[in-house]
């Protein structure tokens, strides 16, 4: 075995723990499997034999290529291109509904909600850093510290005011998926059924949806973002004949969703938030180009 496949090898243990750190900072799996790329070349490129903790390495190396990434995508929205019209929908990860299978329910346990991802979305570049890093994946303030270029003091305290806007922007969901399931039933059937009361009754008066369509309406991007249970109820029934009979539940970030992917090609997922037997947060994704990219192995059919 050569030098750089047995350095291939070791990176290949560490890909999965790469990619989930490149989703919870970018919210889009391409993004996240760039990010991964480049810090296999950045590792490539380096004395490997130097690096004593080769795992920890990587995840702080992926988390500055995430930050710059981040910088970047701040500075293009801050560029005077006239209103921004265009709606955060992170990329889904969509799994089968388990069976009581340990693993699988490992994996959701895994998982990080769309809600979650949306709110992380809002955080500065480098409070989201400092708090995927140290609260998901414990990595130490003062190895953060370099990456965001302050010291391990600020650092805790970027941390400390993530997890302050964390908690109060991103909403309780219900953990059981009995409970979830009979929820978005509910919805799915008034929304056919066209039973504007009905929907009411599943919404929560301050739900908000998340959508992106991927359609330019001259040339804006026709993602929008409503609040409201009314509001809400009203989009539902009037895309409700877009929903097809036969669209599966699936599991999205590990929480009962939706996806509609007639012959297999998807038409759209729906991730819901779902807390106290009402829908809270419901995040559409129906862009053809990003759908093309998603994994749907023994989803759709």
């Amino acid at each position: 075995m050569t030098g750089t496949q047995a350095l291939a090898d070791r990176f290949e243990e560490h890909r999965g723990q790469l990619k989930a750190v490149a989703y919870r900072m970018l919210g889009s799996l391409a993004e996240a499997d760039d990010a991964v790329q480049e810090a296999w070349l950045r590792l490539s490129r380096t004395d490997a034999g130097e690096i004593q903790n080769l795992g920890g390495w990587l995840t702080t190396v992926t988390g500055r290529i995430c930050l710059d990434l981040l910088r970047s995508r701040s500075a293009r929205r801050e560029e005077p291109m006239g209103e921004d019209l265009t709606t955060f929908v992170p990329d889904p990860v969509l799994r089968p509904l388990p069976q009581d299978d340990p693993e699988e329910q490992a994996m959701r346990a895994d998982s990080v909600g769309l809600a979650m991802l949306v709110v992380l979305e809002a955080l500065d570049p480098a409070e989201r850093l400092a708090f995927v890093l140290h609260d998901m994946f414990a990595v130490p303030f003062d190895d953060i510290a370099p990456i965001v270029e302050r010291t391990s003091a600020a650092t805790r305290q970027l941390a400390s005011r993530a997890r302050r806007r964390v908690r109060g922007a991103a909403p309780a969901a219900d953990p059981d998926l009995g409970r979830q399931k009979q929820v978005l039933d509910a919805f799915l059937a008034a929304s056919r059924a066209g039973d504007f009361e009905a929907l009411l009754a599943v919404l929560h008066p301050d739900v908000v949806l998340r959508a992106d369509s991927g359609v330019l309406v001259r040339g804006v991007a026709a993602s929008r973002a409503l609040q409201g249970a009314k509001r809400v109820a009203e989009q539902a029934l009037m895309f409700a004949r877009f929903m097809e009979v036969e669209a599966r539940l699936v599991l999205v970030n590990g929480a009962v969703g939706v996806v509609n992917a007639p012959q297999g090609r998807p038409l759209s997922v729906m991730g819901v938030t779902i807390a106290d037997g009402r829908i809270t947060g419901m995040y559409i994704l129906a862009d053809p180009e990003r759908l093309e990219r998603l994994d749907l192995p023994d989803v759709a059919g």
